[in-house]
């Protein structure tokens, strides 16, 4: 079993997934950055100062005003601008991906369907 899983990964694919998931996850990290640090401000900016990230519904009575992780600690909470930060790292990751796909079809002479 040791030989097969030796064989394995020795294998380019191993590696090359291995390598794939190191970019990919900080790649995460620079998309989460994009979104938080400068989209999202500039969303606020562009709202009148609404930070998408602190918007929830709070489900156990809590106080408004409090934070996200305040009113969390004191029950449940619709947190719905978390959801929408997460759909813009999607989004951003996704037209990323895109464009990588779609540069690499057009330097190979081929068109995506």
């Amino acid at each position: 079993m040791f030989k097969e899983f030796k064989a394995f990964v020795n294998k380019g694919n191993a590696l090359d997934l291995a390598v794939g998931v190191i970019i990919g996850a900080a790649f995460g990290k620079i998309v989460d950055s994009l979104v938080n640090d400068i989209i999202m401000p500039l969303l606020a900016l562009v709202t009148g100062g609404l930070s998408f990230s602190q918007r929830y519904i709070p489900l156990h009575g809590q106080d408004a005003r409090l934070t996200v992780d305040e009113a969390r600690k004191l029950g449940a909470v619709l947190a719905y601008g978390n959801f929408i930060q997460v759909v813009l790292n999607f989004l951003v990751i996704a037209f990323s991906i895109f464009i990588v796909v779609r540069q690499i079809n057009r330097l190979r002479g081929t068109k995506g369907e």
